[in-house]
């Protein structure tokens, strides 16, 4: 579907309906989730999903702070991507406690209490350059985001191929449905403001094969974003899916035609963490050090 301007965009987003209803999440079989064992090893990528989700709430009131965020088609959309996404996280941890790992009531302040300031003054320094270029740099923003969201629905769909359980794949499936519809967003706005002029794909391509990491690494600490990586990613098959429905992906927008820089990422975190003699998802469940799980 091709968009001649990121309101018609808006316009085709607006008319999805959500997956994850409250009358979906109450109609969801809670009561048989214990009936299926899941490995212990997928609960740190479970955390880091939901962390991840929860945190959207701080991604989205910084870039309130930038032109791209006062754009009044960006900003409506990020309102209901905000919602959405929080939903995500807030879903992930109701099937963890029902799973029986007991998380605290407080456990969303948590996870941004233990954002660190050394983020956060890295954010303020980047927000300040952004303000400086202007609009110039929301192509940046939306290829970014773009990237983000097609990483992260690989790693829901990855997640529900190997960790089958018959609750937390509908859930999944709920889930991956309303991120396609964020990377469909954040594409195809995207395409039209890199397509504007050479300048928008130069400072585009600069920041992202410069600056790019996975979702949630630097708002989290480093070891539970490549455990997460690590433990989707590094089976047969796992890295070359990636690339197909990435950075194949990512390399079709306009000025990213070489793009490598997520499968080479990805690849060396599973590199360097599979040959780690800690990596084991017994230590990183009490490294992590966040909460008591029963």
């Amino acid at each position: 579907m091709a968009f001649e301007t990121s309101r018609d965009v808006l316009d085709w987003y607006e008319r999805q309906e959500r997956s994850l209803t409250d009358e979906f999440i109450s109609n969801l079989p809670w009561h048989e989730v214990r009936d299926t064992p899941i490995d212990e090893k997928f609960i740190p990528v479970l955390l880091y999903m939901r962390d991840v989700e929860v945190l959207t709430e701080m991604y989205h009131e910084e870039l309130r702070r930038t032109p791209t965020g006062r754009d009044p088609v960006i900003a409506k959309f990020m309102e209901r991507w905000g919602i959405e996404e929080v939903t995500h996280g807030q879903v992930i941890n109701r099937f963890l406690n029902e799973m029986g790992y007991e998380t605290p009531d407080d456990w969303q302040r948590q996870t941004h209490n233990n954002v660190t300031k050394t983020y956060h003054a890295s954010t303020y320094f980047l927000t300040s350059l952004t303000n400086l270029l202007g609009s110039r740099f929301t192509a940046t923003h939306m290829a970014f985001g773009a990237i983000h969201e097609m990483s992260t629905g690989q790693a829901y769909r990855k997640m529900q191929e190997i960790a089958p359980h018959p609750v937390l794949s509908k859930i999944l499936a709920a889930i991956i449905k309303e991120e396609a519809a964020h990377t469909h967003f954040y594409r195809s706005v995207a395409r039209i403001e890199l397509a504007k002029n050479e300048t928008a794909q130069k400072i585009a391509r600069k920041v992202i094969d410069t600056f790019w990491r996975p979702v949630g690494q630097g708002s989290l600490a480093r070891e539970r974003t490549e455990y997460c990586i690590a433990t989707l990613f590094s089976g047969d098959g796992g890295l070359d899916q990636l690339d197909r429905t990435v950075t194949q992906r990512a390399r079709q927008l306009p000025g990213f035609e070489k793009l490598t820089k997520t499968t080479t990422r990805f690849g060396k975190i599973c590199t360097e963490f599979l040959n780690s003699r800690t990596a084991t998802a017994a230590s990183l469940l009490f490294s992590i050090n966040l909460y008591a799980l029963l």
